[in-house]
């Protein structure tokens, strides 16, 4: 049996920062790469799929957390990031796609509260206080997501 070959990803994702009220932050560790610590993360399944519905269904996917549920609020944060694709990655990219378009999104939950993970993507879960979940993030764009929790709490506070 011919599988067919997968499609390219679209070089356009989202990042987003689960977090408390109090400020604590999920982190999910990937399963491909064990120490690799960072939010839920993203592609769009097409290039006009709306940046929410692309974040919502990432969200769902990795965690099993409902956006729409009682008590949760989802908020583009308006910022997006141009990063370099790390090269282990660009074989899922068109060739010659080296670049990619994250955008930042924040997800409150009441509560930390333990998760499903998808354990294709990911294999352990950390709740932390902002500043240590910062530290652990692997990604540079991540830990300064979440570094800007406390700025955006007081903005929207």
């Amino acid at each position: 049996m011919n599988e067919s070959p997968r499609p390219f990803k679209v070089p356009q994702s989202v990042l987003v920062v689960i977090h408390t009220p109090a400020l604590e932050v999920l982190l999910i560790e990937r399963a491909d790469v064990p120490g690799f610590w960072q939010s839920v993360t993203g592609a769009k399944d097409h290039p006009d799929e709306p940046w929410a519905v692309t974040a919502a269904r990432e969200v769902l996917e990795e965690t099993g957390i409902d956006v729409t549920a009682f008590g949760h609020t989802l908020t583009d944060w308006a910022t997006e990031n141009v990063y370099e694709i790390y090269p282990r990655w660009r074989h899922r990219y068109a060739p010659g796609v080296t670049r990619n378009t994250e955008r930042l999104f924040g997800l409150c939950v009441p509560q930390p509260h333990a998760v499903t993970l998808s354990p294709r993507e990911h294999r352990d879960q950390v709740w932390l206080p902002w500043a240590e979940a910062a530290d652990r993030c692997f990604s540079p764009s991540n830990a300064e997501a979440v570094l800007q929790l406390p700025r955006r709490r007081a903005l929207a506070g």
